[in-house]
């Protein structure tokens, strides 16, 4: 039996090319080069991402915690400021009370004998304190309707308003319903007692005079523009212009309103007060009120003085007119010196200067309050020799009046139809209303 022996086929395809082997071994290597120097390249990225933002977002978290602390400290010393602010607010109220019984000491019991005048807020007395100092003494009277917190308040603000030509509030009073105000003592009276005076007059030269004019120029200029409050007198006159021993002059009775009229508003009021004569025509008709009214009052109080006469009772020659009249008619004649007080026509310089101090009077009159300059421009006009006047257009003509000129006037107006309430109310020499805004 012949064994048959298989072998397995011989394979008939060509052996491999070494030459190919190699080159995909050269390809690998070079792959696996890439492939490294990528994740070279990728690392170096990363490091660089790391090394920059890991330090910026640090300090974002460090100002971050910064502002955060910042915030915090200035919160705390808010409140601290705040509350020392209130502390000196208190002390502030605490250091202007007086003592009620001393006060009424000093006034001798509100004794008709110190009573300096009367006014639609109360009366004014002479005081002398234990310390030896003079003061003058408004007793309030009993309708203001207002808490102690409130009126303490309200005359720590007043209180505030400090100006040469202002009456200085020293402090305050009170006892049950009775209300003090105590002012500095003025010693040479109201502005109306000089110049109205044919005596006293006497001691009045236009140099004493210009300076009362700029005195009183400047303290509307404070009310209006400079101080805390922007407060509107709206009670100018002769009156209410108190002189010191050196004559200079301090306007009085400016701020009260804030303490008795919780209704007002900062344009229009149904509650007219002033003076006949000294009123605007605006105020007087429709109850509104500005900063030009004051402006108003002030260029019939410089007529006043040049003039020497109360504009309601302007005597020219043998006929009675009234002042804005008078004035008006002569500075179109060219005669307007004829109204000038003789005792003030001392040099041709004095009447030159007086001559444009009446331009200025007749420029703050002018019937239409757009017209009238501000307390601003009237300072530099007095200042400044050298600026140029305007022309003034024709005044408000207040005419004799069947009510005593003498007392002044609180008439309820209807705003809606700008009609006056026949059944007005009348009270003496009654005082000044504010507009007030924070400054």
């Amino acid at each position: 039996m012949v064994e048959t022996v298989l072998h397995p086929p011989i394979s008939t395809a060509p052996p491999p090319s070494p030459g190919k082997d190699d080159n995909t071994t050269r390809k690998d290597d070079k792959t696996t080069q890439k492939d490294d120097n990528t994740t070279l390249k990728d690392d170096k990225t990363t490091r660089t991402i790391v090394v920059v933002i890991v330090p910026i977002v640090i300090c974002l978290i460090l100002a971050l915690c910064i502002g955060i602390f910042v915030k915090i400290k200035k919160t705390r010393k808010s409140k601290t400021e705040e509350n020392i602010e209130s502390d000196i607010e208190i002390s502030t109220v605490e250091s202007l009370q007086y003592n009620f019984s001393k006060v009424r000491d000093a006034t001798d019991n509100f004794s008709d004998a110190n009573k300096l005048g009367q006014g639609g807020f109360g009366f004014v007395y002479k005081g002398t304190l234990s310390n030896g100092n003079e003061v003058a003494v408004k007793r309030l009277s009993r309708n203001s309707g207002q808490g102690d917190t409130e009126f303490k308040n309200e005359v720590l603000l007043v209180a505030k308003l400090q100006h040469r030509n202002l009456v200085r509030l020293l402090g305050f009073s009170m006892e049950g319903s009775e209300r003090l105000l105590v002012y500095e003592f003025v010693c040479n009276g109201s502005l109306d007692r000089f110049i109205f005076d044919p005596i006293k007059r006497a001691h009045l030269d236009w140099e004493k005079c210009y300076k009362i004019i700029e005195g009183v120029a400047r303290g509307l200029l404070y009310l209006h523009e400079d101080s805390r409050l922007r407060i509107i007198h709206r009670d100018l006159k002769a009156s209410n212009v108190l002189l010191d021993g050196e004559m200079n002059s301090k306007i009085s009775d400016f701020g009260l309103a804030r303490l008795f009229v919780p209704d007002e508003t900062q344009g229009n009021t149904n509650r007219v007060v002033g003076t006949h004569g000294y009123m605007a025509p605006e105020y007087v008709i429709h109850g509104q009120f500005s900063v030009k009214s004051d402006v108003f009052s002030f260029g019939v109080l410089v007529l006043e003085i040049i003039s020497g006469q109360k504009t309601y009772n302007f005597r020219n020659g043998e006929s009675m007119d009234d002042l804005l009249s008078c004035v008006w008619k002569n500075w179109h004649r060219e005669t307007v010196a004829d109204i000038i007080d003789p005792a003030l026509r001392t040099s041709s310089r004095s009447l030159r200067d007086i001559m444009r101090c009446i331009h200025i009077g007749l420029l703050c009159v002018q019937e239409n309050a757009d017209d009238r300059p501000t307390m601003a421009s009237v300072v530099l006009m007095l200042s400044s020799f050298s600026l140029t006047l305007p022309v003034p257009s024709q005044p408000a003509f207040f005419l004799s009046s069947t009510v005593d000129p003498e007392i002044s006037v609180r008439r309820e107006n209807d705003l809606s139809t700008h009609q006056s309430d026949n059944n007005g109310r009348i009270s003496i020499n009654d005082a000044s209303m504010s507009e007030l805004h924070p400054r």
